[in-house]
C-alpha cells in the first residue's frame, strides 16, 4: 500500500514569499558564515553592518551556531539573521526558537519542506535540478537556493531554468567569489548570491573585524 505525499499548494506561501523578498533584497550578497564560537557572533554582525551588509546566514554546522543566532537576533536587530544548513525538522524548530528570521537548506525533501512550512518562517530550499524546482512549484513556493551553484552549471544553468520557471527567484550559493558574483547578479531571476568569502572562518577566529568589514563593503557595492 503506497502513501501519498501531500503536495497541495501552501496557502500561506505568498505571505512568506513577501517576507523572503524583503530579506533577499537587502544585500546583493548574503554572507554564509560558520561560527565556532558564539562570542564572535555580535562582533561579526557589527562588522557586517559597518560594511553595509544587513543579512547573514549562520550555518548549523557547529555547536555554537544556535547560540550565535540567538545573540545576533537579540543584540543586533538591524541584521536579519538566518539559519543555514538546515537538514532536519529539529534543525528548523531549533533555529526558529533561537530567533532566526529565515531558513536555508542545501536540498529539500517532502518531510523537510513540511517542517519548514510549520515554522511559519520564510525559507529558501536548495535545488540543483528542474525536477526539484517542479516539486517546489507544486507547493506554491517561488524561491530557491541553487546549490552548489558553480559546480551545478554556473550562470548558464540558471539562465536556462528561467525559461520554464520564470516566476522563481534564486539565491545561488556555492563556489561564488567576488569576481564571479557580477555574472550571477546580472541575471533577472537572481535576487542575491550567497558568499562565504566575506567572513572566512580563519579570519573570524583571528578577530579580523576590520578586514571583514572591508569585504562586506566591497560586496555591498556589487548591487546592480
Amino acid at each position: 500500500m503506497s502513501t501519498a505525499v501531500d503536495t497541495a499548494p501552501d496557502k500561506t506561501a505568498p505571505d512568506r514569499a513577501a517576507a523572503l523578498d524583503e530579506v533577499l533584497a537587502r544585500d546583493p550578497v548574503l554572507p554564509v558564515v560558520v561560527l565556532d564560537r558564539a562570542a564572535d557572533a555580535v562582533p561579526l554582525a557589527e562588522a557586517l553592518l559597518a560594511g553595509g551588509i544587513r543579512t547573514v546566514e549562520l550555518t548549523l554546522r557547529t555547536p555554537a551556531a544556535l547560540t550565535a543566532i540567538e545573540r545576533i537576533a537579540s543584540t543586533v536587530p538591524d541584521i536579519a539573521v538566518g539559519a543555514g544548513t538546515v537538514l532536519s525538522p529539529q534543525h528548523a524548530r531549533d533555529a526558529r526558537t533561537a530567533g532566526a528570521r529565515f531558513l536555508v537548506t542545501p536540498g529539500a525533501t517532502p518531510r523537510l519542506l513540511d517542517a519548514l512550512r510549520q515554522t511559519g518562517l520564510p525559507h529558501l530550499p536548495g535545488v540543483a535540478t528542474a525536477s526539484e524546482l517542479l516539486a517546489l512549484h507544486e507547493r506554491g513556493l517561488r524561491h530557491a537556493k541553487l546549490f552548489p551553484a558553480e559546480a551545478s552549471g554556473g550562470p548558464a544553468l540558471l539562465k536556462a531554468l528561467g525559461g520554464p520557471f520564470p516566476e522563481f527567484r534564486f539565491c545561488p550559493t556555492g563556489g561564488i567569489s567576488i569576481e564571479s558574483a557580477p555574472a550571477w547578479l546580472a541575471l533577472p531571476n537572481v535576487a542575491c548570491v550567497g558568499g562565504s568569502w566575506i567572513a572566512p572562518r580563519d579570519e573570524i577566529a583571528a578577530g579580523a573585524w576590520k578586514t571583514i568589514a572591508q569585504r562586506a563593503r566591497a560586496a555591498a557595492a556589487l548591487r546592480p
